[in-house]
């Protein structure tokens, strides 16, 4: 388990579950199979930034910090980020491939993986392309549709910008 994966779960724990203290948590990380000293996971909560606050309901617990990176970001800045960077958006199957300009492809994927856009399982950007899976319910072409909605590219212009490439 590599320091990553052990703070990615603190972070699930956290959002679903009531935890109080460092020692509680420690005993969940090791209910789900993470070994890790209360030291560690302490520091771990240093490092994300993990403050004990009061609740809705008046009780005091560990509290993630609120950021606008733990919850969806507005549908909004998705367009907005879709507008200004994707320059085509094909499908296959699944799969959806968004191009930008060089440089940018990781900007959109980050708003796609942030966006409350149904449908993404995820993404992989690479320098000027984006690969987004799309769910089985969704669909590739379902899913690519939208995407050119929300960019303001119409079919047409998709296919004229991978005859440039």
């Amino acid at each position: 388990m590599t320091k990553a994966q052990r703070q990615h779960r603190i972070v699930e724990i956290l959002e679903n579950e009531v935890v109080t203290t460092g020692a509680q948590l420690t005993s969940l990380l090791e209910r789900d199979g993470y070994q890790s000293t209360q030291a560690t996971v302490t520091r771990d909560l240093q490092e994300l930034g993990v403050v004990k606050a009061r609740d809705a309901v008046g009780v005091r617990r560990l509290t993630l910090p609120s950021t606008p990176t733990l919850g969806p970001a507005p549908l909004d800045h998705l367009r907005r980020m879709m507008g200004e960077w994707a320059v085509a958006i094909e499908n296959a199957g699944h799969l959806v491939v968004v191009r930008t300009p060089p440089g940018c492809a990781h900007v959109v994927a980050s708003a796609l993986d942030r966006s409350s856009l149904s449908g993404i399982l995820g993404t992989v950007a690479g320098d000027d392309t984006i690969l987004v899976i799309a769910t089985e319910s969704k669909g590739g072409s379902t899913l690519a549709k939208e995407l050119r909605a929300l960019a303001g590219l119409t079919v047409e212009s998709a296919s004229s910008a991978k005859g440039r490439k």
